[in-house]
């Protein structure tokens, strides 16, 4: 079954002031979908509104042709959450605390739980670790854990919050791999920084700024549209300053030096060559292009 997730002009001002979303639409479709953007983007506060965990002051939010906004528990009925940070109880062993969290989902029925944790379990690769505290588990072994948990019940829309933030390269390939293998009949929103993620996974994405939607596509066609656009250059600190009247896009460290991409349609200057564009140079120019002269440059970390 096709699942649609249709977010149409989302504004959410806090009590404090401050406005987290402006005017966000969205059209979700199964897959992997990517949400790029710094942090204090609004990405966090787009997920919980999606979640139904707090409602948005205007606009309207769909899946499957229901108001989740009018009946807030027929998305929470279908997601599975995977958040950013969350807590477990002390000495609670993975199978026991999937099992507590089956019963509150509404999986009554101790078989058809049972059965659900086993596969689980396996499916994350932590059935051998089944009788340990979830709380000694490593970092990896958490998410992968979190992961389990999110799928109890059969989810159509699963959202990860920023899932491989600290993993290591090893655990978060493994985790990349999970998240392929079981994107492929619902949604899957993964809300991220890291611009590799979404390079790996996912063949739509959103580009999100200070609560505003940029781009929405695929990554691939983002990169078509910079074929022949992005020059690079490695220069000293004194150099650098030089460069200020260009359209730097990113600069990052390399051997000591700083090596910067301009945009630019034709040679920048002298020393610069051209190079095959990354989503990076898509989320630094697409960033650079819509708050251009305020942003200057960013810079990778």
């Amino acid at each position: 079954m096709m699942n649609t997730l249709s977010i149409k002009n989302i504004r959410k001002t806090y009590a404090n002031g401050v406005t987290a979303l402006i005017q966000v639409s969205l059209e979700i479709t199964n897959g992997m979908f990517g949400l790029l953007g710094p942090n204090g983007a609004g990405k966090s506060t787009l997920m919980r509104t999606i979640a139904a965990l707090q409602e948005p002051d205007t606009g309207s939010i769909t899946f499957n042709g229901v108001d989740i906004l009018q009946e807030p528990d027929y998305m929470r009925k279908s997601l599975g959450y995977l958040p950013q940070e969350f807590g477990v109880y002390p000495n609670v062993s993975a199978y026991h605390l999937l099992d507590h969290i089956a019963v509150l989902k509404g999986i009554l029925n101790y078989s058809d739980r049972s059965k659900q944790i086993k596969e689980l379990l396996h499916q994350t690769n932590l059935w051998q670790h089944k009788d340990k505290a979830v709380s000694s588990f490593s970092g990896g072994m958490r998410q992968r854990f979190g992961i389990a948990q999110a799928l109890l019940g059969n989810p159509k829309v699963i959202i990860a919050d920023e899932p491989t933030a600290g993993l290591d390269p090893e655990e978060r390939n493994r985790f990349h791999n999970l998240l392929l293998e079981i994107g492929e009949q619902v949604i899957v929103i993964l809300s991220t920084h890291i611009v590799e993620d979404v390079r790996d996974l996912c063949p739509q994405m959103a580009i999100i700024s200070e609560g505003s939607v940029l781009a929405q596509g695929s990554p691939d066609i983002f990169i078509q549209e910079l074929q022949g656009k992005v020059w690079a250059k490695t220069l000293n600190i004194t150099e650098l300053a030089e460069q200020a009247h260009l359209n730097i896009i990113s600069k990052r460290f390399y051997a000591g030096k700083t090596k910067i991409h301009a945009l630019s349609d034709g040679k920048p200057g002298d020393g610069f060559e051209l190079v095959t564009p990354d989503l990076e140079d898509v989320y630094f120019s697409t960033l650079f292009s819509a708050f251009t002269p305020n942003l200057k440059t960013a810079e990778l970390c």
